[in-house]
């Protein structure tokens, strides 16, 4: 189920905020948007899950315009994370993750478990959400976006509120998602992360796609450059690369 964009364009009030973005994103890959602060990640993740309607262009789904979806369908199909997600109830940690399974309109008791225990939220299963952590709470939502079991999560910062060691553990998680099929789609502005963990990089700028490709092609010193206007350069080895910047 491939998830494209052809010739993108969004605009906010007179900004164009995407200018003629065309990708077409593979499942079963970790796919990761990075760009300076304003160059259009989190506009181009929402028109992607059929949020924001482009002034131009169009997504697809497997050849199918996403517009053209039932909502329901497309709820099935994409789950989204925004990067700062509220809950309105203060229900269990339990409640919240089953309401990923609202799309399908049935209990899913054994998804729901999965997606605790893929979030390592076992024990806090049971935990009103208003006693959790920030990190906590972010790992709850993921889980909640697993419990729908989508062919695509799309995630705009997922890692922010994290610590290292429950970052490298959600990183994880994802990747066991695009190994088993699922297509994932993450917003990082960590470009060590995405050097490291994402199969795949599109460098946004000022609402262009810059560069897409493998990490290191993507997120090149010359890129970088170009991008964030910073001169840098990668020290170490592939899966363990730390950037220097001078």
């Amino acid at each position: 189920m491939i998830l494209s964009a052809e010739n993108l364009s969004l605009t906010r009030g007179r900004n164009l905020v995407l200018d003629r973005v065309t990708i077409a994103l593979e499942p079963g890959t970790v796919t990761a948007i990075c760009g300076p602060n304003g160059a259009g990640k989190s506009s181009l993740l929402m028109t992607l899950a059929g949020l924001l309607k482009p002034v131009a262009g169009r997504v697809e789904l497997d050849g199918e315009p996403l517009a053209s979806l039932h909502p329901r369908q497309r709820a099935q199909a994409i789950g989204y994370l925004p990067q700062t997600p509220e809950v309105a109830w203060d229900v269990s940690v339990a409640n919240l993750v089953s309401l990923g399974r609202l799309p399908h309109r049935d209990a899913g008791d054994a998804a729901v478990a999965h997606a605790l225990d893929s979030a390592d939220l076992g024990s806090l299963a049971q935990r009103p959400v208003s006693t959790l952590s920030g990190g906590e709470k972010a790992r709850a939502l993921l889980a909640r976006v697993l419990a729908g079991e989508p062919r695509w999560i799309l995630a705009d910062e997922p890692l922010a509120a994290l610590d290292l060691a429950h970052q490298l553990a959600m990183l994880a998680t994802l990747r066991t998602e695009a190994e088993s099929g699922t297509g994932v789609v993450l917003v990082l502005h960590d470009l060590t992360l995405a050097m490291n963990h994402a199969q795949r990089v599109l460098v946004l700028r000022e609402g262009r796609l810059l560069a897409d490709g493998p990490p290191e092609h993507a997120l090149s010193s010359e890129v970088i450059a170009q991008g964030w206007n910073v001169q840098a350069r990668w020290l170490g080895e592939p899966g363990a690369w730390a950037l220097a910047v001078s």
